[in-house]
């Protein structure tokens, strides 16, 4: 596609079912999403090769109009742009929401509790690590997202859409957390690689176990181990001290690893989880 449209002769193998090429036929498939000249020129080829497929579509096409038109007219919503439906899975938002609360609610218990001087140790450093954990697991969820069937079923689908979407939960999240750890004494460095070490790995157990449980799995984990305990006996844990950041890289490098190496999991996931 040296010039930007797909060339004739790999649409007349497309439309034939070539099953040889399976690698090639997602990067068409990928192309007409954004191209409307190959589209067009897409039914052209299938008229040409199956005449009787191309009356099937226009007959479907045809019914589905005049059932639309039948139908009552739904009050217009408003529709997230084309690059935030790349990036955002549409459950994405109250769950940012709700952790922003919850870290906002962190802000106000450390800062009543005196931030670095108090009793307790930060609760905005204890939860920063899984913070983001609430939003990834709403990006690869059958439960979570109406339209996963579709979406599951779409050239972009797999882990390529799982990191566009886990992306833009990292996006919004990092700074809150940096903002609320300006305002607590709680540094990123001390957070931030066990949060992107809990990331990568909510990614890599979903790919076998479901993003959602996966997620919703480990935060508890956290929670149960090193939260609870920490505020039980009033002292920082020892995962998040200066000497674990080492620690936290190396994993953080080797679950990436295996997610990349594996990449083709999410894809092939029962739509299920």
């Amino acid at each position: 596609m040296n010039t930007g449209h797909i060339p004739a002769d790999l649409f007349d193998r497309y439309v034939a079912g070539d099953a040889r090429a399976t690698e090639t036929w997602w990067a068409v498939e990928v192309h007409l999403e954004s191209c409307a000249a190959c589209r067009d020129r897409l039914g052209e080829v299938v008229a040409r090769h199956s005449p009787a497929t191309a009356a099937l579509v226009e007959r479907v096409r045809e019914t589905v109009l005049a059932e639309v038109g039948r139908a009552a007219q739904m009050a217009p919503r408003r529709r997230l742009a084309g690059w935030a439906r790349r990036w955002v899975a549409p459950a994405l938002l109250p769950r940012l929401v709700m952790t922003v609360l919850v870290v906002a609610a962190a802000v106000a218990l450390d800062l009543a509790d005196g931030a670095d001087t108090g009793r307790y140790p930060s609760l905005v450093l204890l939860l920063a690590p899984v913070a983001p954990l609430v939003g990834v697991a709403a990006a690869w969820s059958r439960g979570l997202d109406p339209a996963h069937e579709v979406v599951v079923a779409s050239a972009r689908a797999g882990l390529d859409l799982v990191l566009r979407r886990t992306a833009g939960v990292l996006a919004v999240v990092i700074p809150v957390l940096a903002g609320a750890g300006w305002l607590v004494g709680a540094s990123p460095a001390r957070w931030l690689l066990p949060c992107l070490a809990f990331t990568t790995g909510a990614l890599a157990l979903g790919e076998v176990v479901g993003l959602h449980r996966a997620a919703s799995g480990l935060a508890l984990a956290w929670t149960l181990a090193v939260v609870g305990p920490s505020l039980a006996v009033a002292r920082p844990p020892v995962l998040l001290a200066p000497a674990s950041l080492p620690g936290w890289a190396a994993v953080t490098a080797a679950v990436a690893v295996l997610l990349v190496a594996r990449r083709r999991t999410y894809t092939e996931l029962p739509s299920g989880r």
